[in-house]
Protein backbone atom coordinates (compact mmCIF):
# COMPACT_ATOMS: atom_id res chain seq x y z
CA UNK A 1 0.00 0.00 0.00
CA UNK A 2 1.28 3.55 -0.91
CA UNK A 3 0.77 6.10 1.43
CA UNK A 4 -0.39 9.85 0.65
CA UNK A 5 -0.36 13.11 3.08
CA UNK A 6 -3.39 14.01 1.34
CA UNK A 7 -5.42 12.09 3.32
CA UNK A 8 -5.97 15.03 5.83
CA UNK A 9 -9.40 13.44 7.21
CA UNK A 10 -10.68 9.97 7.95
CA UNK A 11 -12.74 9.05 5.36
CA UNK A 12 -11.30 10.97 2.33
CA UNK A 13 -11.73 9.83 -0.94
CA UNK A 14 -9.86 6.28 -1.21
CA UNK A 15 -8.84 7.18 -4.68
CA UNK A 16 -6.75 9.72 -3.72
CA UNK A 17 -4.85 8.10 -1.22
CA UNK A 18 -4.08 4.56 -2.22
CA UNK A 19 -5.14 1.62 -1.32
CA UNK A 20 -8.23 0.17 1.18
CA UNK A 21 -8.55 -2.44 3.65
CA UNK A 22 -9.71 -5.59 2.31
CA UNK A 23 -12.62 -6.02 4.82
CA UNK A 24 -14.90 -8.74 4.50
CA UNK A 25 -18.11 -10.63 6.47
CA UNK A 26 -15.71 -13.63 7.05
CA UNK A 27 -13.21 -12.95 10.66
CA UNK A 28 -12.02 -10.52 11.89
CA UNK A 29 -9.98 -7.79 10.82
CA UNK A 30 -7.37 -6.17 12.20
CA UNK A 31 -5.65 -2.57 11.54
CA UNK A 32 -1.90 -2.30 12.58
CA UNK A 33 -0.42 1.09 12.50
CA UNK A 34 3.19 0.29 12.96
CA UNK A 35 6.30 2.97 11.26
CA UNK A 36 8.69 -0.11 11.71
CA UNK A 37 7.94 -2.28 9.43
CA UNK A 38 9.73 -5.47 10.87
CA UNK A 39 7.83 -4.76 14.20
CA UNK A 40 4.43 -4.80 11.73
CA UNK A 41 5.30 -8.09 10.26
CA UNK A 42 6.13 -9.42 13.91
CA UNK A 43 2.80 -8.43 15.50
CA UNK A 44 1.24 -10.03 12.29
CA UNK A 45 2.92 -13.14 12.38
CA UNK A 46 2.37 -13.57 16.21
CA UNK A 47 -1.24 -12.73 16.26
CA UNK A 48 -1.86 -14.94 12.94
CA UNK A 49 -5.13 -17.09 13.09
CA UNK A 50 -7.29 -18.85 10.71
CA UNK A 51 -10.41 -16.79 11.29
CA UNK A 52 -8.46 -13.21 11.21
CA UNK A 53 -7.02 -11.07 8.49
CA UNK A 54 -4.72 -7.82 8.94
CA UNK A 55 -4.14 -4.80 7.13
CA UNK A 56 -0.51 -3.21 7.70
CA UNK A 57 0.28 0.23 7.78
CA UNK A 58 3.02 2.26 8.24
CA UNK A 59 1.24 6.23 8.30
CA UNK A 60 -1.58 7.53 9.33
CA UNK A 61 -2.48 8.83 5.88
CA UNK A 62 -1.91 5.19 4.80
CA UNK A 63 -4.09 3.89 7.55
CA UNK A 64 -6.99 6.59 6.68
CA UNK A 65 -7.29 5.12 3.18
CA UNK A 66 -7.19 1.34 4.54
CA UNK A 67 -10.47 2.18 6.15
CA UNK A 68 -12.11 3.42 2.68
CA UNK A 69 -12.58 -0.53 2.32
CA UNK A 70 -14.61 -1.25 5.77
CA UNK A 71 -14.61 -0.83 9.53
CA UNK A 72 -12.34 -3.53 11.38
CA UNK A 73 -12.89 -5.30 14.73
CA UNK A 74 -9.66 -3.78 16.34
CA UNK A 75 -6.92 -1.17 15.96
CA UNK A 76 -3.38 -1.80 17.40
CA UNK A 77 -1.56 1.89 16.60
CA UNK A 78 1.64 3.28 17.56
CA UNK A 79 1.70 6.36 18.98
CA UNK A 80 5.07 8.14 17.48
CA UNK A 81 4.51 8.26 13.66
CA UNK A 82 5.79 10.00 10.68
CA UNK A 83 3.40 11.59 9.71
CA UNK A 84 1.48 12.17 13.22
CA UNK A 85 0.39 10.94 16.65
CA UNK A 86 -1.45 7.93 17.15
CA UNK A 87 -3.27 9.64 20.17
CA UNK A 88 -4.26 12.22 17.64
CA UNK A 89 -5.44 9.43 15.31
CA UNK A 90 -6.83 7.31 17.94
CA UNK A 91 -9.08 10.29 19.37
CA UNK A 92 -10.71 11.24 15.06
CA UNK A 93 -11.66 7.45 15.28
CA UNK A 94 -13.12 7.66 18.06
CA UNK A 95 -15.08 11.07 17.08
CA UNK A 96 -15.59 9.53 13.81
CA UNK A 97 -17.85 7.32 14.89
CA UNK A 98 -15.33 4.17 14.74
CA UNK A 99 -15.73 2.23 18.35
CA UNK A 100 -13.90 -0.91 17.93
CA UNK A 101 -11.24 -1.44 20.66
CA UNK A 102 -7.83 0.23 20.30
CA UNK A 103 -4.70 -0.76 22.05
CA UNK A 104 -1.66 1.64 21.82
CA UNK A 105 1.89 0.92 21.37
CA UNK A 106 3.82 3.53 23.26
CA UNK A 107 8.14 3.41 23.91
CA UNK A 108 7.25 5.95 27.23
CA UNK A 109 5.96 3.69 30.27
CA UNK A 110 5.17 7.30 32.44
CA UNK A 111 1.84 7.22 33.92
CA UNK A 112 1.16 10.50 31.77
CA UNK A 113 1.38 8.96 28.85
CA UNK A 114 -0.95 6.03 29.80
CA UNK A 115 -3.27 8.26 30.97
CA UNK A 116 -3.32 10.47 27.47
CA UNK A 117 -3.85 6.74 25.27
CA UNK A 118 -6.86 5.68 27.60
CA UNK A 119 -8.22 9.80 27.46
CA UNK A 120 -8.12 9.44 23.59
CA UNK A 121 -10.58 6.42 23.42
CA UNK A 122 -7.60 3.55 23.86
CA UNK A 123 -8.79 0.20 25.54
CA UNK A 124 -5.64 -0.62 26.56
CA UNK A 125 -1.74 -0.58 26.25
CA UNK A 126 1.88 -2.09 25.86
CA UNK A 127 4.81 -0.54 26.37
CA UNK A 128 8.16 -0.99 24.04
CA UNK A 129 10.09 -3.43 24.38
CA UNK A 130 7.07 -5.94 24.89
CA UNK A 131 7.20 -9.61 24.89
CA UNK A 132 4.69 -10.91 21.60
CA UNK A 133 3.24 -13.42 23.84
CA UNK A 134 2.08 -10.43 26.51
CA UNK A 135 0.68 -8.62 23.62
CA UNK A 136 -1.46 -11.45 21.88
CA UNK A 137 -2.93 -11.98 25.49
CA UNK A 138 -3.96 -8.23 25.47
CA UNK A 139 -5.59 -8.19 21.72
CA UNK A 140 -7.33 -11.84 22.22
CA UNK A 141 -8.94 -10.02 25.84
CA UNK A 142 -9.99 -7.11 23.99
CA UNK A 143 -11.56 -8.82 21.17
CA UNK A 144 -13.53 -11.52 23.95
CA UNK A 145 -14.50 -8.27 25.39
CA UNK A 146 -16.12 -7.21 22.31
CA UNK A 147 -16.20 -3.34 23.64
CA UNK A 148 -17.13 -2.01 20.46
CA UNK A 149 -20.39 -3.47 19.99
CA UNK A 150 -21.49 -2.04 23.95
CA UNK A 151 -19.58 1.63 23.82
CA UNK A 152 -21.88 4.61 23.49
CA UNK A 153 -20.92 5.84 20.28
CA UNK A 154 -21.53 9.34 18.67
CA UNK A 155 -21.00 10.12 14.76
CA UNK A 156 -23.16 12.23 12.21
CA UNK A 157 -25.16 13.48 14.54
CA UNK A 158 -26.58 10.31 15.90
CA UNK A 159 -25.53 9.02 19.59
CA UNK A 160 -26.01 4.75 19.71
CA UNK A 161 -25.99 3.73 23.18
CA UNK A 162 -26.12 -0.18 22.22
CA UNK A 163 -26.01 -1.29 26.33
CA UNK A 164 -28.63 1.24 27.59
CA UNK A 165 -30.65 1.00 24.39
CA UNK A 166 -30.69 4.66 23.66
CA UNK A 167 -30.20 6.46 20.88
CA UNK A 168 -30.54 10.42 19.66
CA UNK A 169 -30.49 11.37 16.60
CA UNK A 170 -29.56 15.50 16.50
CA UNK A 171 -30.54 15.67 19.96
CA UNK A 172 -33.68 14.08 19.71
CA UNK A 173 -34.51 10.69 21.40
CA UNK A 174 -35.44 7.72 18.66
CA UNK A 175 -37.38 4.88 20.13
CA UNK A 176 -35.89 1.29 18.55
CA UNK A 177 -37.40 -1.92 18.95
CA UNK A 178 -34.88 -4.67 20.35
CA UNK A 179 -34.96 -6.00 16.30
CA UNK A 180 -34.27 -2.81 15.09
CA UNK A 181 -31.91 -1.88 17.73
CA UNK A 182 -29.87 -5.28 17.27
CA UNK A 183 -30.02 -4.72 13.52
CA UNK A 184 -28.41 -1.26 13.93
CA UNK A 185 -25.69 -2.23 16.69
CA UNK A 186 -24.48 -4.97 13.61
CA UNK A 187 -24.61 -2.57 10.69
CA UNK A 188 -23.06 0.11 12.82
CA UNK A 189 -20.20 -1.75 14.07
CA UNK A 190 -19.57 -3.30 10.97
CA UNK A 191 -19.89 -0.19 8.98
CA UNK A 192 -18.31 -0.02 5.47
CA UNK A 193 -18.62 -3.70 5.59
CA UNK A 194 -21.53 -5.01 3.04
CA UNK A 195 -23.42 -7.85 5.26
CA UNK A 196 -25.44 -10.82 3.58
CA UNK A 197 -29.05 -11.01 3.98
CA UNK A 198 -28.29 -14.26 4.79
CA UNK A 199 -25.92 -13.53 7.49
CA UNK A 200 -28.17 -10.80 8.86
CA UNK A 201 -30.55 -13.45 9.68
CA UNK A 202 -28.16 -15.49 11.19
CA UNK A 203 -27.20 -12.59 13.74
CA UNK A 204 -30.66 -10.65 14.56
CA UNK A 205 -32.43 -14.26 15.12
CA UNK A 206 -29.93 -17.00 16.18
CA UNK A 207 -32.33 -19.02 17.55
CA UNK A 208 -33.87 -20.53 14.08
CA UNK A 209 -34.11 -18.37 10.69
CA UNK A 210 -36.37 -21.28 9.36
CA UNK A 211 -38.92 -19.38 11.71
CA UNK A 212 -38.55 -16.29 10.51
CA UNK A 213 -40.55 -14.63 7.99
CA UNK A 214 -38.54 -13.86 4.63
CA UNK A 215 -39.84 -10.18 4.32
CA UNK A 216 -38.21 -9.55 8.25
CA UNK A 217 -35.29 -8.54 7.56
CA UNK A 218 -36.71 -5.68 5.25
CA UNK A 219 -39.06 -5.00 7.15
CA UNK A 220 -36.65 -4.17 10.01
CA UNK A 221 -34.43 -2.09 7.29
CA UNK A 222 -37.14 -0.13 6.05
CA UNK A 223 -38.70 1.07 10.04
CA UNK A 224 -35.24 1.35 10.78
CA UNK A 225 -34.21 4.36 8.05
CA UNK A 226 -37.70 5.81 8.40
CA UNK A 227 -36.19 6.75 11.78
CA UNK A 228 -32.68 7.49 11.69
CA UNK A 229 -32.56 9.09 7.76
CA UNK A 230 -33.48 12.35 6.93
CA UNK A 231 -34.52 11.16 3.43
CA UNK A 232 -35.66 7.64 3.58
CA UNK A 233 -36.40 6.58 0.10
CA UNK A 234 -32.44 7.86 -0.44
CA UNK A 235 -30.52 6.37 2.63
CA UNK A 236 -27.05 8.27 3.16
CA UNK A 237 -26.17 5.40 6.03
CA UNK A 238 -28.20 2.42 5.50
CA UNK A 239 -27.07 1.34 2.18
CA UNK A 240 -28.73 -1.87 -0.18
CA UNK A 241 -25.96 -3.67 -1.76
CA UNK A 242 -28.32 -5.06 -4.64
CA UNK A 243 -28.20 -8.62 -4.88
CA UNK A 244 -26.27 -9.41 -1.66
CA UNK A 245 -27.77 -7.23 1.55
CA UNK A 246 -27.06 -3.94 3.19
CA UNK A 247 -24.12 -1.97 4.83
CA UNK A 248 -23.72 1.06 7.12
CA UNK A 249 -21.86 3.81 4.49
CA UNK A 250 -18.68 5.63 5.94
CA UNK A 251 -19.95 9.29 5.56
CA UNK A 252 -16.94 11.50 4.32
Amino acid sequence: MSGNNNADTIGADAGAVGGCMNVTDNGLAILILEDDAALCNGIKLTLAADDRQFEPCHTISEAKAALQGGSPDMFILDINLPDGSGLDFCAELRRAGYAAPVLMLTANDTELDMVAGLKCGADDYVTKPFSLAVLRARVDALLRRGSYGGAKTTADGFVFDFEALRFEKNGRAVELSKTEARLLQILFTNKGRTLTRERLLELIWPDGTEYVDENALSVAVRRLRVKLEDDPPNPKHIRTVHGIGYKWAVVS
